[in-house]
């Protein structure tokens, strides 16, 4: 039997720990991964829950699969200490928040790894692969792109809520390496699904991007307008009459300009615009998306992921996102106002 194929999550928040766990509960019988002979082992880099998950692991609640505790093969509280552990690992999964204007995370990557490794990005924005595919030349680069609700309300509690669906592809440089890519996007989503993602899919590098795309005009309609309007729940604001015409128009401003930079068009089996509004006014839970807690709690937004980076890849092909631009000037100036006057109280 060939040794376990070796998963680290680095940065386990509620994203991280719930797709870590299942891959954990993953098994080899009835997997199509090429790899999976034996049982997955999943380690975990953690952060400010480096106390709580070393101690007594990850305490999980979902709808769909129960309640249970997820013990990781090993815990680490940061990458120095992945590495000299000595493991050679088969993918290094990463669902921190992108915030390239703040630091590049890939550094934080060096040493752990190898050509072997596959570099499983499952963050929100466009562009997020970049650093990582320039720093990691020779190892496969796979971009993720999921649907799920979940939340760690307290350090090692993780609600899941609603969803599992993620897809996964390559980020692909060159047409060589896009097949061979594809397949460990393959194998990887075979291993989701052995441990109950029954909606995890590998697509092809350009049906994944688009994805990324249609991803964008949710995240980019939803979490700005949630900030600008004073920490407004998602269902509040596609209810209102005039959020919700504004939410629309953000989301039909950034499926019209994907199809224009990414030279070819959405899937008909993307959801439209309407079709994403309608289900977010059902949506009677009163959530909120993440970047109103960052907002909130003084941290940095994902700004140029979500809106600079489409607004830039807009430009580039002589287009112009007026309602993206808006948001995020607004944002970007109203982030920098916060951290002046903050780092003024320090003094």
């Amino acid at each position: 039997m060939s040794p376990p194929p070796q998963v680290l999550i680095f940065g386990a928040g509620a994203v991280g720990a719930f797709y870590g766990s299942l891959l954990a509960r993953s098994t080899s019988k009835g997997s199509s991964a090429s790899h999976a002979t034996a049982d997955p082992q999943v380690s975990c880099v953690c952060r400010s829950n480096y106390s709580a998950v070393s101690s007594t692991g990850f305490e999980l609640k979902s709808p769909a699969f129960g309640t249970w505790t997820w013990r990781p093969s090993h815990v680490f509280p940061n990458p120095a200490a992945a590495r000299s552990s000595g493991i050679e690992w088969d993918y290094v999964v990463i669902t921190t928040k992108a915030l390239p204007d703040v630091s590049d995370d890939s550094e934080l990557l060096s040493g752990l790894v190898t050509a072997r490794t596959a570099v499983v990005l499952i963050q929100n924005g466009l562009g997020v692969e970049a650093p990582y595919a320039r720093r990691f030349p020779t190892s496969p680069i796979l971009s993720g792109v999921t649907v799920v609700s979940a939340a760690q309300p307290s350090h090692g509690k993780i609600d899941h809520n609603r969803w599992t669906r993620i897809n996964v592809g390559p980020y692909a440089r060159h047409s060589q390496a896009a097949d061979k890519d594809l397949a460990r996007a393959e194998d990887f989503c075979a291993l989701l699904r052995a441990g109950g993602v029954k909606d995890a899919e590998a697509y092809p590098a350009a049906k994944l991007q688009l994805l990324r795309w249609h991803k964008i005009a949710i995240n980019a309609s939803m979490n700005p307008s949630s900030v600008l309007s004073g920490g407004t729940a998602n269902g509040a604001m596609a209810a209102d009459p005039e959020l919700g015409r504004h939410l629309l128009g953000v989301m039909r401003e950034v499926l019209a300009v994907a199809p224009k930079v990414c030279g070819e068009e959405l899937p008909a089996s993307f959801a439209s615009a309407d079709k994403i509004l309608d289900s977010t006014r059902r949506n009677t839970s009163g959530s909120r998306p993440s970047m109103w807690f960052d907002w909130e709690a003084g941290k940095a937004m994902e700004l140029e992921v979500i809106l600079g980076e489409p607004i830039r890849a807009a430009r580039d092909k002589g287009l112009e996102m007026p309602r993206l631009e808006s948001m995020y000037a607004l944002l970007k100036m109203a982030q920098l106002n916060r951290d002046k006057a903050g780092d003024k109280s320090k003094l």
